[in-house]
Parts: structure tokens; sequence; C-alpha cells
């Protein structure tokens, strides 16, 4: 594909040769840069299916649907990861949506003094720069003593629902869902609140002109028009739940069952990996990496879904 003057735009044409030579290689820079995440992303791929084909040749799809990990009879499956994966992005994010989201609302209008929001601005990132193992320490010693104890209580009166239909051990499925909450808040209210910002100020004041009161603007204008964005920030941080690794490792309790209540122990995918890999080895290691594929392909497919109710939104 090349690359003439008559493609070039007018404010470009007007420029001398050398300024227009200069746009051309960063033309052709900026997509040798595009074709190389491509590239990269295509070579990953194809490297981890490499490393799983002989488990897929072994277990083909029923290793999806197959609920024994058995490394001393090569008998694998990961339907109880796969559970464990998405219950537990999808409680973190239950959780987290409406903090993130209305701390983003608080953060982008001028319900505080400037310095006080520069302040919370700042805490928000910061929760983003503490290490995910930090988290999994502060869990266990402080969130999973409240938990077990909140557990115990739901147990107790609520037990008769699927959910709480076991008895607390410690670590289990809330408190992992809990801790990839906090995660995943500094990035669904960072981009929330840069989506509200961007909105035009002349929405705002054309709804409060209208006779419309501060919540039925934001409520009914700022959010809906930062909705794109808004859903972009969930679907990153459900990305960054399903991959996360050693903070979900040390809560979770990383049994290799399905259950459905909340407190019971479980297993994710991410867990999988950081727990037998280092001592696998014949079969086993080509299963852990068939399961490395499921969780790419996962994650992939949140990322396309992502894609796409962004752009049916901008089209609404």
């Amino acid at each position: 594909m090349t690359t003439n003057s008559q493609n070039l735009p007018a404010a470009i044409k007007n420029r001398s040769e050398v300024e227009q030579s200069l746009d051309r290689g960063f033309i052709w820079l900026t997509r040798i840069f595009a074709l190389a995440i491509a590239g990269t992303l295509l070579w990953i791929a194809l490297q981890v299916t490499i490393a799983a084909w002989p488990a897929i040749k072994e277990f083909g799809a029923g290793f999806l649907a197959n609920s024994t990990w058995n490394p001393v009879n090569d008998n694998y499956g990961v339907l109880p990861q796969i559970y464990g994966t998405l219950v537990s992005s999808f409680l973190g994010l239950l959780l987290a949506i409406p903090i993130g989201v209305g701390t983003a609302v608080l953060l982008s209008e001028d319900f505080l003094p400037g310095k006080v929001k520069t302040v919370l601005v700042f805490l928000v990132e910061l929760l983003a720069a503490i290490p995910s193992v930090v988290y999994g320490v502060w869990g266990i010693f402080v969130l999973v003593p409240i938990l077990t104890n909140l557990g115990k209580w739901l147990y107790s009166n609520l037990g008769w629902l699927p959910i709480f239909s076991t008895p607390p051990t410690g670590p289990g499925m809330l408190p992992a869902g809990v801790i990839l909450a906090i995660m995943t808040l500094p990035i669904i209210t960072a981009i929330s609140r840069d989506a509200l910002i961007s909105v035009p100020p002349s929405l705002r004041q054309a709804s409060l002109g209208l006779g419309a009161t501060r919540w039925e603007t934001i409520m009914q204008i700022l959010i809906p028009s930062a909705f794109s964005g808004i859903v972009s920030a969930v679907m990153l941080a459900l990305g960054r739940a399903m991959g996360e690794t050693m903070a979900v490792t040390m809560l979770i309790g990383n049994s290799n069952n399905v259950n459905i209540s909340l407190l019971a122990p479980a297993n994710t995918i991410s867990s999988l990996l950081a727990n037998q890999f280092s001592e696998a080895s014949g079969l086993q290691v080509s299963a852990l990496m068939y399961a490395a594929l499921v969780l790419f392909v996962l994650t992939f497919l949140v990322n396309i879904l992502a894609e796409f109710v962004v752009i049916r939104v901008k089209r609404i």
C-alpha cells in the first residue's frame, strides 16, 4: 500500500516536502505499531494453542464440562474454574459498579471543595498502585474475619437461600468477590469520571434551564450521555477481574468444586495456573495451557462484547 500526496489532507499538501515526508513516516510508524500489537496478540494465542494442543486432542470440548482435575490419572476439566472465574468477577462488578459510578459522579460535580476532590481523586488512583499480594494479605487478616462473621449470620438467617446454603469456612467466593470489587474500583471510577467530565456543559445548562433538578440532570442527562464511557470502564474492569491471580488465589479457597453458595470455597483459572504450573509435568502442563487458552478466549470475548455494547450505545 502506498501513500501519495493525493491521499494526504489539504493542510499537509501545503507543507514542504520534508514535512510531508515526516508526516508519511509518522503515519507508517503508527501503522507498524498497530500491526505489532495485533501480531503480538496472535503470536501469544498461537503459542498457547500449540502448547495446549496435546490436551485439546486428548479431551476436546469435554474439557470445558469436566469437573475433575486429577494429575494422578491425567483426567482434567475446568468447569469449576470457569464457574469460579465468572461468578467471582461478576460478583466483584456487582459490588463495584454502584460505588464506582457514584464516586465518579461525586468527583465530577461540585459537591465538594476543589482541594478535597483532588485528594479523593489521588486516593482512588492510589488504590490501583497497591500490589495484588498486599490486597491478598490484607484480605486474609482483615477481610476474611469480617466476612466470616457476616457469613455465619447469613447462613443462620438466610441459609434457605442456595447462595448462603453452606457454613462459612474462611476463604471462599464472597471474600474473593469483595477483594475484586475493591481492586476494580479505581478503573471504574477513573474512566467513568473522565466520561462524565467530557459531557458538553451545554447539555447540563439546557437541562437546568428547562427546570430539571440537579439530580434529574445527573440521572437523566449526564449519565446517559456518558454511558458508553461507563460501559467501557465496566468491561475493562471485568477483564481485570477475570485475570486477577494473586489476591484471588489467597482468598478464594482453591476448591475444585462447583458450589452455588457464595460462602463456599471455589477456584478460578488464574488461581489454578498459579498453584499448579510450577510442579506440573507431562499432560498436566498441556492441560494448564488449555485452561490458559480458555481464559484468553473468555477475556477476548469480553472485549468484543464491550466494543459491541459501546457501538450500540453510540447509535442510540
